[in-house]
């Protein structure tokens, strides 16, 4: 059926800190249906929190049914060996859901904004506001979680002109 719910998982990668959050789309319908955070141990190895990424985020997707999968894309600090580290963090987020089977879709952080703000350059609290009453179930979110909430919230929205693109593109 053409208006079954689709599973969506945002993800807002961060070596420290990385949120998740899965909604069910619906149409232009959006229902929560969880969010969270994963963080590696502080303790581990490089290389090891990267794996924990992995495995944790893709754990999260089989517990969830998630069926398509969203990322923020990665804002360039200041300090290049900063951006470098959060572009592998990002890269271990975004395998586990491919790994899973799962197309994942990359989104601006400005377009993200945009997208549930409304004005590209909304701060976190503004983020956490919309998501709030966009998602009232979710309750109170943390900004990690938010942010990822976002990202789907993002794709859901965004989804169906991407998937018109595509087939577009085949067509071509």
């Amino acid at each position: 059926m053409a208006n079954e719910p689709i599973r969506i998982i945002g993800l807002d990668p961060g070596l420290r800190r990385t949120g998740w959050g899965v909604i069910a789309a619906e149409g232009s319908r959006l229902r929560w249906i969880a969010h969270g955070v994963v963080t590696p141990p502080e303790a581990a190895s490089f290389a090891e929190r990267l794996v924990h990424l992995l495995d944790h985020v893709g754990a999260v997707c089989a517990a969830h049914g998630c069926e398509e999968a969203a990322v923020e894309e990665v804002f360039v600090n200041v300090n290049p060996s900063s951006t470098l580290k959060l572009g592998h963090a990002r890269a271990a987020v975004m395998l586990a859901p491919a790994k899973a089977g799962l197309a994942v879709a990359e989104y601006s952080p400005n377009l993200i904004k945009k997208a549930v703000v409304g004005a590209g350059h909304a701060d976190k609290s503004q983020i956490a506001f919309m998501v709030k009453r966009l998602l009232p179930a979710a309750g109170e979110v943390k900004a990690d979680a938010a942010d990822a909430l976002a990202v789907a919230i993002t794709h859901a929205q965004l989804r169906k002109r991407n998937l018109l693109e595509a087939m577009h593109r085949g067509a071509a």
